[in-house]
C-alpha cells in the first residue's frame, strides 16, 4: 500500500487551483440546493436583503455596524449547517429515531440561537 494512500491523500482527490476551483463549484452547488430546496434559507437571505442596507442607513459606528452586519451573515450560516444535518440524517433513515431527532432539534436551536443573537445585537446597538 502506497504512502499516499495510508495517509489518506488518495481520498482528497485534487490539489493546487484544481482544488480550490472544486471546492468553489461545490460551494456554489450547495447555495443553490439551499436556495431552491430550503424556505427558511430564502427567508434568511431576505432578511439579509433588508437588514444589511438598513445598518447602513443608521447612525452607528463603522464597528457597530460591522458587527450588525456579521451577526446577519451568521443566520444564512447556521442554516446551512442545519440543513446539511437534517439531509444527511434523513438519507440516512427517514424513520423516527431519538437521536435523529436530537440531531435535529440541536441544528433547529442553533439557528434560534443566531436569531437571537440578531435579535440582541441590534437592539442592544439601536437602543
Amino acid at each position: 500500500m502506497s504512502s499516499e494512500f495510508t495517509n489518506g491523500q488518495a481520498l482528497k482527490g485534487k490539489t493546487g487551483l484544481r482544488r480550490i476551483l472544486n471546492a468553489t463549484s461545490y460551494s456554489l452547488a450547495g447555495l443553490k440546493a439551499a436556495f431552491v430546496g430550503e424556505a427558511a434559507f430564502r427567508q434568511l437571505l431576505l432578511l439579509n436583503v433588508l437588514l444589511i442596507p438598513a445598518a447602513f442607513l443608521l447612525d452607528v459606528s463603522r464597528a457597530e455596524r460591522a458587527v450588525m452586519i456579521a451577526v446577519v451573515f451568521l443566520a444564512p450560516i447556521v442554516e446551512l449547517l442545519n440543513s446539511a444535518i437534517e439531509a444527511a440524517i434523513d438519507r440516512i433513515s427517514y424513520e423516527l429515531h431519538p437521536l435523529s431527532k436530537r440531531a435535529k432539534d440541536m441544528g433547529s436551536a442553533a439557528q434560534f440561537m443566531a436569531l437571537s443573537l440578531i435579535a440582541l445585537v441590534w437592539a442592544s446597538i439601536i437602543l
